[in-house]
């Protein structure tokens, strides 16, 4: 198993940047990769992007290519999110989840950091 803590979230003015972490601990080696997910209030769970754990290969969710980055450090056991531009409509709380298998749903999640974007 993993557990996953996120830190970094805040409330900024639209087009700042931010950068969340996310820890991980327990058995990482066998993960087949982590993304952060985000949910806004009244709306159901975006993917917003992920990274294999192996080779690093990412995808993007289409509202935030281009925008954000996301990386891990294999060594720290780390994975980040970047965000840059920030939009209101960027504002969620945002999870970061890991999973064993491709064919799997993300079944392991942390609890959640808040990023507030402001007009």
């Amino acid at each position: 198993q993993v557990q996953l803590v996120e830190s970094g979230g805040g409330l900024v003015q639209a087009g700042a940047s931010l950068r969340l972490s996310c820890a991980s601990s327990g058995d990482t080696t066998g993960l087949y990769d982590m993304g952060w997910l985000r949910q806004a209030p009244g709306k159901g769970r975006e993917f917003v992007a992920s990274i294999t754990w192996n080779a690093g290969i990412t995808m993007y969710g289409e509202s935030v290519e281009g925008r954000f980055t996301i990386s891990r450090d294999g060594a720290k056991n780390m994975m980040y999110l970047q965000l840059n531009s920030l939009k209101p409509e960027d504002t969620a709380v945002y999870y970061c989840a890991a999973r064993y298998s491709f064919d799997d749903e993300y079944n392991y999640w942390g609890q959640g950091t808040q990023v507030t974007v402001s007009s």
